[in-house]
């Protein structure tokens, strides 16, 4: 199955790891919702993927069918009941993702400040950029460099 580069993407960062367990569960629900997500009567094409074991990833093709505010809030349910059977934090935007060679490291805002300062995150530091759209913004622009980031005008005081 093709998408288009345009297609929507909402990413939804975990505070923690999944276990490969949890990653297979919760991959049969996300799958489930998404061979049976409607918008307005209308079938969406979509699908779900957890990468890192980190970031759920939900990616709707437009050109089959518009998402719809009603669409998006049946998504938001389903992840906010990920959250509580995995006790789990997926909206926190105040969790920041980088990587540590090729590990992935969840960090809140205060500790990750304290790693910039200390120069544990540089300006080279893959960060996770969770506001892409579309896939096309999701294979090139969410793994980036820190200098390259939001994250580095919100912490630019520490550079």
């Amino acid at each position: 199955m093709s998408f288009s580069p345009q297609s929507r993407v909402w990413i939804y960062q975990s505070n923690r790891k999944f276990s490969s367990v949890e990653q297979a569960e919760i991959l049969k629900k996300l799958e489930a919702f998404t061979n049976q997500w409607k918008a307005h009567g209308n079938e969406l094409l979509a699908k779900a993927e957890i990468r890192y074991g980190y970031f759920i990833i939900l990616t709707v093709d437009e050109r089959q069918a518009n998402v719809t505010g009603c669409s998006i809030d049946s998504s938001v349910r389903l992840i906010k009941e990920i959250e509580q059977e995995y006790h789990v934090d997926l909206f926190n935007r105040f969790n920041i993702a980088y990587k540590v060679n090729d590990d992935v490291v969840v960090n809140g805002k205060e500790d990750f400040e304290t790693l910039v300062n200390i120069k544990q995150v540089t300006t080279d530091t893959i960060v996770f950029n969770n506001m892409v759209q579309t896939l096309e913004e999701l294979n090139t622009k969410w793994e980036i460099p820190f200098k390259n980031s939001w994250h580095s005008t919100v912490f630019a005081h520490l550079l």
